[in-house]
């Protein structure tokens, strides 16, 4: 699936992206439960009792919103001091913390095999799609498994704007590799942007706040993230509005340029 690459100055949006909602496809197998929580692990018990398709789509809405998480075992959760799959790994059994995650919209699809439906599922960071799967069947009262996982967007990367391995080799024979790129400003695409008079644009290089009525900027309520551009229209920084004494200003929080 997904897997964003960043270089050079856009490294600076990692503690961005990372916080940013994904969106996965997923297979749900019902009927089974295991160590793992998908079809690689041991399968712990198996029911014939598989619930309608109606009855699968009503416990899988009841799952949309805030709910509470218990991270499955074989993961890389830290739970004093050690990694999950660490315990697992020694044969030990530890009580897990639960922890909210937020599911934003969850679809249900007939799926074909191994995998009997089909999840399309936008969430917030830190969700495990195979513990929803088992969540779902456990719900249900038969188990359920995760069959197969694909991530299609983390935050506004999206697989339809993705290169295969492939279609990157391609790229490097043909010495074309630089189109695949994009510049780190489109990470930021949903924030405002200014664009600095040298003077200002130069008070923000040199980490000074920039007054909204000095610089006789929009309006912009404070928390407001914002994409700053100097005379030029370089993209050098991503600002946020703050409260000063003497006004709302922007000041710069990352440095790109």
């Amino acid at each position: 699936g997904v897997l964003p690459i960043l270089i050079g100055s856009a490294v600076k949006a990692s503690e961005w992206l990372v916080a940013e909602n994904k969106t996965y496809v997923a297979g749900l197998k019902l009927g089974l439960t295991a160590d793992t929580e998908d079809t690689t692990g041991t399968i712990l018990t198996t029911s014939h009792d598989i619930p309608s398709f109606e009855q699968v789509l009503e416990v899988a809405n009841t799952f949309l919103g805030t709910y509470h998480q218990i991270p499955p075992l074989y993961s890389a959760i830290k739970q004093k001091g050690k990694k999950l799959y660490e315990y697992a790994r020694e044969g030990k059994q530890i009580e897990r913390e639960s922890r909210p995650v937020e599911i934003y919209s969850l679809s249900v699809q007939p799926g074909d095999p191994p995998a009997d439906y089909i999840l399309t599922v936008s969430c917030s960071k830190g969700t495990f799609i195979r513990t929803l799967c088992a969540d779902i069947g456990k719900k249900l009262g038969c188990g359920g498994v995760m069959s197969c996982l694909l991530r299609t967007a983390a935050g506004k990367c999206r697989i339809e704007d993705s290169y295969t391995l492939e279609d990157l080799e391609k790229l490097k024979a043909e010495n074309n590799l630089s189109s695949a790129l994009q510049p780190p400003e489109e990470l930021f695409a949903d924030a405002p942007d200014i664009q600095l008079e040298p003077f200002y644009a130069n008070l923000a290089k040199n980490g000074a706040e920039i007054y909204i009525s000095k610089a006789r900027l929009p309006d912009f309520p404070l928390g407001q993230q914002v994409r700053m551009f100097d005379e030029h229209g370089v993209f050098f920084a991503v600002g946020e509005t703050l409260p000063y004494e003497n006004g709302k200003a922007v000041k710069v929080r990352k440095f790109f340029a």
